[in-house]
Parts: structure tokens; C-alpha cells; sequence
């Protein structure tokens, strides 16, 4: 029963630590349980919780079954009626007992609830539960006491499908069509794949991207864990908008060594090697440097490209602090080519990872129950969970639209070491290409570091330019969603021209969560390094709206802002950094103030 009882413990208590729930699962060190089975259970319970919260109620359980908690009968119950395996336990076990004995009892409610919400199965109910999970899609909304739930096409929105990327260093999309999924119709369009998806029950969709090559798309709520393509590695689940990086840098022999410089978990860095294994160019394949601080997240990296067999191209450096290489290192003289992904806000992120909120049930019902019908209810101190402070930072503060304050600081913060990673990849010698890419929506961490990026030092005298759309590879060039223009417009005052403008935000891409395109929020662009832009060619630099100083002053006191986000825990990062507003208010001519001492100095003599 650890299982459950190391749930509830993550449901009911806080932690220090910060992050997402999966991230406090995977990186705890103390839970017995297997960390996938344990976000699972407690994932699907809370979007099963408002329908299970109505079964337990009416059933009386909680009357029934003293011990029981309202965390834990969730939990229990959950497995009970909608697991194949059923409770994971014991037959002899008493909270197995606890729950199995009232097994009628309990599916007369569950069927009830079910038609009480106009759902002819389990399967349809499911479906329209997995729409609406993470706000994505238009199935039940329940109310904010959990004791409704209604299909509410006017709270529409698409639901996020299941992203596979066809692993061609292992494998080929024609042989996964033909075995992994023979039995699967082939859908035109994402949109229509969703369509499709909650209407027929039990029919194997897919639907082959038209942007991103080997690339498939599958119903939400398709499993693909038990299959011997994913077992083998033949198949990688990877988002759609995850797979622009890699693409849009479209990696060749001649760009010599490629680094990744924020490389864990490594979805990306083996997407760079499939691409590369899959050119026609029948040299040697360049080597991949993938970078990674964090040493534990370097395991799990290495893991990665073992289990996708590109170990043979790819080069984990553990524990290496991109910030810190030498770009002019001997050993990095032939990087051509470079993948930043950096830290974000992660406000794109679609929210399957965020701590979830589940509607628990109340031991103080007016159902009669047996032989405990007469007895004085005890007050249940855990009936309401509030939603757990120690949720990702990242995505509560960015809901949050009313501390806009400390959301610009962050982003402020953000932003400045996102440039300073960028403009640290220009200065490699050998560097012709870089993308740069976030899972944020907020334009201070995507056009506003593109723009600033251009402006810098590095970028100007080293001739770095946006790549433009009509260079970008088929499938990119071809992405209707483009960068926002009119972010490009108000971060500037004026003086770049019209036509270059143009050029920067057609050069960007963007993603967003929730549309018929069924990606994450995301942002990509790619720069290229023209030699024959010498500094004398450049574009004029243009001039950016002054902040206020209360804003100005923010940004320089880094200290309070890294003990508040754990996102960069590495106080070096920070040494010597200076906000780009700061820089020009150093430069910016002082105008000259009156000396108001001086006439009483004056006086004194």
C-alpha cells in the first residue's frame, strides 16, 4: 500500500523543493514507489476526483469506513473502479477490504454518475474527462464546490494530442505505420484527428505531420508505453513545437560539431542525431556536444542517448556549465552549429505537470448507512485542499495576472540571462548557425532577446543575423504562426527600418497551446552568421523605450529574485551581469543638476 500512502503524502503536504509534481516525484529520493505509477495514479485521480468525490459521497463510504480519509478513498476508489489492475494490495489487506466490500454499493453510484451526466459509457465519459484535463478541451467543467459537472461547448478549447517523433536512427515512419500502428486510420489534419477522436470510440487514429518530418500525432489519450517501438526506443514521445529546434537548424556536415548547451532530458540532442543519420551525406557524421550543469539531470541525458542509440555521435558533458566553456578552446575550434534551449518561464508548457487541485469528498453527508447512521459525524479537517503552494513557480505566477510586479521581475531575470547565454554562442569561431528557442508566450523572453541579441556586441561585429523565413527550411518557412510583430514595435522607439522589422518577426516562430494546431506554447528563432556584414553594414542599432528607474533599480538586485526562483541555483551565473536598461542607463548623458551646497559652503568661509 505504499503507493497510496506516498500519494496522499504528496497531496497533503508541502514541500520546499519548488517545482512541478512530476519533477518532486522523479527527483525525491525517499519514495519507494515507481515514480510513473505514482504520477500516474495521482494524475488520473484528480481528474476523475469531482465524479468520485459525487460516487464516495453518495455511497457513504466515509460514514462507512472511519479510517478512511478523503485523500485516500479518492485514491482508492479511483483504482477500485476505473484500473484494470484494481488496488494495488493484498487481498487480506483491511483498506483493501475497506473498499472491496462496499464494491456494489460503490458501481451503482459510479453508474449513476455517469447518466446522471449524460454519458452512455465509461469510454465517453473518459474522453471528455482527458479533454478537459489541464483546461485543454471542452469536456466537464465542474463547479467550484466539485459537486456539478456539465459539458460546456462554450468553454471550448482543443485538446493536446499525443505527440510521437519516429526515431530514424532505429527505425523509419513507413515500418511504424506498417507494424506499431497497421491498425490506426490516417486522418488528415490534427484538427480532425480531434474531432474524430471524441466522437468514435475505440478507433485507432493518426495523423502524419505535414511540418516536421517523421512526426505523428495520436488521440490524447493513447498509451504507447507497452509497445515494443517505445520499449526499444524506436519511438520517442516529444511535442511538436519541441521539435523546431532541432529542424529549423536543419544540421549538416559542413556546420562541422554541433552543440547542445542545454541538452537534459535529450529529446532534442537525439532529434539533431536522427536528423543526421538520416542525411544522404555518406561521411562521417559529425559529433554532437551535449552539455548539461546539472549532473543528475546529465544521467538521465545519458540514459537517453543510450536508449535512442545515437551514443555513437553524441558526447554528454556532465556537469559542464555552458557559461563556463571557452569559445576559444582548441577543443571547441570546430562548432559550427548550436541548440539553446534555456531555463524559461515555462508559461507555454501545456499543464499535464502542474499540481493537481482534486475536489475531495465530505464524511458529513445526509446519506443512512447501516449500523453507523446514528452516530455523531466527526468534523473531517482535510474535507478542502487548497491548492498547493509548492506548485511550479513558473506557472502560478504567470496565471496569476494580478502580481504583475513580480512577474515582470521575474521576467526581467529571466530574459537577462537568456541574452547572456545567446550572445556567450555567437562569440564560437567556427559558429555559423544557432536557434534559440523557449516554452514561454511572453515576448520579454522571445523577440525582446532576438532584438536585443542583434543589437549586442557580439552580434554586430561578428555579422549574426536572423535567419529569414524564405532561408528557413520547407517545413518551418511553410508554419503559419509567425513572431509577433507588434511586440517587436513596442519594445523599440522607433528607428530600425520597416522593411528589417519585417524581417525579424516573419524569422520567428511561434506556437500556441490550445489551438486545432495542438502544440504547446512555444518560440523559435534562428540565427546565421552573414561574414559579409561588417560592422560598417550593419542595421542601424535602434533605440528601446526607457524604462522607469523603480524598474531599472529591479533588475539589479539579482539576489533576491535567485533565492525566490529556483530555475538557476548556481550563484555564478549571475556574476557581473548587468540588465540591458542598466547598461544604457550608464551610458545615457547625465544631465547637470545644481550643486545645492554650494552657496552655503560659500557662506561658511
Amino acid at each position: 500500500m505504499a503507493l497510496y500512502h506516498e500519494a496522499t503524502l504528496l497531496l497533503t503536504t508541502t514541500s520546499d523543493s519548488g517545482g512541478s509534481l512530476k519533477s518532486r516525484i522523479y527527483n525525491s529520493q525517499d519514495l519507494k514507489s515507481n515514480p510513473a505509477h505514482l504520477f500516474a495514479l495521482i494524475s488520473e485521480t484528480s481528474k476523475w476526483s469531482p465524479i468520485l468525490k459525487d460516487v464516495i459521497e453518495k455511497s457513504g463510504l466515509l460514514a462507512l469506513e472511519r479510517k478512511l480519509k478523503p485523500p485516500l478513498a479518492l485514491l482508492l476508489v479511483h483504482d477500485q473502479l476505473l484500473s484494470k489492475r484494481g488496488i494495488v494490495a493484498p487481498a487480506s489487506h483491511p483498506l483493501k477490504i475497506a473498499i472491496t466490500k462496499h464494491k456494489a454499493r460503490l458501481n451503482a453510484e459510479f453508474t449513476k454518475a455517469r447518466l446522471r451526466r449524460g454519458f452512455t459509457s465509461v469510454e465517453a465519459l473518459r474522453a471528455h474527462l482527458t479533454l478537459d484535463d489541464g483546461n485543454q478541451g471542452n469536456g466537464l467543467v465542474a463547479g467550484e464546490d466539485g459537486t456539478e459537472a456539465v459539458f460546456g461547448k462554450r468553454h471550448m478549447r482543443w485538446a493536446h494530442p499525443r505527440w510521437v517523433r519516429v526515431n530514424t536512427v532505429r527505425s523509419s515512419l513507413e515500418t511504424q505505420l506498417a507494424t506499431t500502428f497497421a491498425e490506426h486510420s490516417r486522418i488528415d489534419s490534427v484538427e480532425m484527428l480531434l474531432e474524430e477522436a471524441s466522437t468514435s470510440q475505440g478507433r485507432k487514429l493518426l495523423h502524419v505531420d505535414q511540418h516536421v518530418p517523421n512526426l505523428i500525432a495520436l488521440p490524447t489519450t493513447t498509451d504507447l508505453s507497452g509497445t515494443s517501438a517505445y520499449r526499444k526506443g524506436e519511438i520517442i514521445l516529444q511535442d511538436k513545437a519541441s521539435c523546431f529546434p532541432a529542424y529549423l537548424l536543419d544540421p549538416i556536415q559542413e556546420d562541422g560539431e554541433i552543440m547542445d548547451t542545454c541538452a537534459a532530458p535529450g529529446n532534442k540532442t537525439t532529434h539533431i542525431a536522427a536528423l543526421l543519420h538520416g542525411s544522404k551525406d555518406s561521411r562521417a557524421k559529425p559529433r554532437i556536444i551535449a552539455c548539461e550543469k546539472d549532473k543528475e539531470r546529465a544521467v538521465t541525458l545519458q540514459k537517453m542517448v543510450d536508449w535512442a542509440g545515437v551514443q555513437y555521435m553524441v558526447t554528454v558533458k556532465a556537469g559542464q556549465d555552458f557559461l563556463r566553456l571557452n569559445p576559444e578552446d582548441k577543443a571547441y575550434k570546430n562548432v559550427g552549429a548550436l541548440l539553446l534551449d534555456p531555463s524559461c518561464s515555462g508559461s507555454g508548457i501545456v499543464g499535464r505537470d502542474d499540481m493537481p487541485r482534486l475536489v475531495l469528498p465530505s464524511a458529513d453527508t445526509n446519506t443512512s448507512t447501516g449500523k453507523h447512521k446514528n452516530k455523531r459525524k466527526r468534523p473531517n479537517p482535510t474535507a478542502t485542499l487548497k491548492p498547493m503552494p509548492d506548485a511550479p513557480v513558473e506557472e502560478e505566477t504567470l496565471i496569476d495576472d494580478t502580481n504583475s510586479s513580480k512577474l515582470e521581475t521575474r521576467l526581467k531575470s529571466l530574459s537577462t540571462f537568456q541574452l547572456k547565454l545567446l550572445t556567450h554562442s555567437f562569440r564560437f569561431p567556427a559558429a555559423r548557425k544557432i536557434t534559440y528557442s523557449t516554452c514561454s508566450i511572453h515576448a520579454e523572453e522571445n523577440e525582446h532577446v532576438v532584438i536585443q541579441a542583434l543589437e549586442s556586441q557580439e552580434a554586430q561585429q561578428r555579422g549574426w543575423r536572423i535567419l529569414r523565413r524564405a532561408e528557413q527550411v520547407v517545413g518551418m518557412r511553410e508554419w503559419g504562426i509567425r513572431g509577433d510583430r507588434h511586440a517587436c514595435e513596442r519594445f523599440l522607439a522607433g528607428g530600425i527600418d520597416t522593411e528589417e522589422m519585417e524581417h525579424i518577426a516573419e524569422g520567428c516562430i511561434r506556437c500556441e497551446k490550445g489551438t486545432k494546431e495542438g502544440t504547446m506554447g512555444f518560440f523559435v528563432a534562428c540565427f546565421v552568421r552573414d561574414r559579409s556584414l561588417s560592422p560598417g553594414k550593419r542595421v542601424r542599432v535602434p533605440t528601446r523605450v526607457d524604462t522607469p528607474e523603480d524598474e531599472e533599480d529591479v533588475s539589479l538586485n539579482q539576489d533576491s529574485e535567485e533565492s525566490e526562483w529556483q530555475g538557476f541555483n548556481d550563484d555564478r551565473e549571475n556574476d557581473g551581469e548587468r540588465s540591458l536598461a542598466t547598461q544604457e542607463k550608464q551610458i545615457r548623458p547625465k544631465s547637470v543638476t545644481p550643486r545645492p551646497k554650494r552657496k552655503k559652503t560659500k557662506k561658511s568661509k
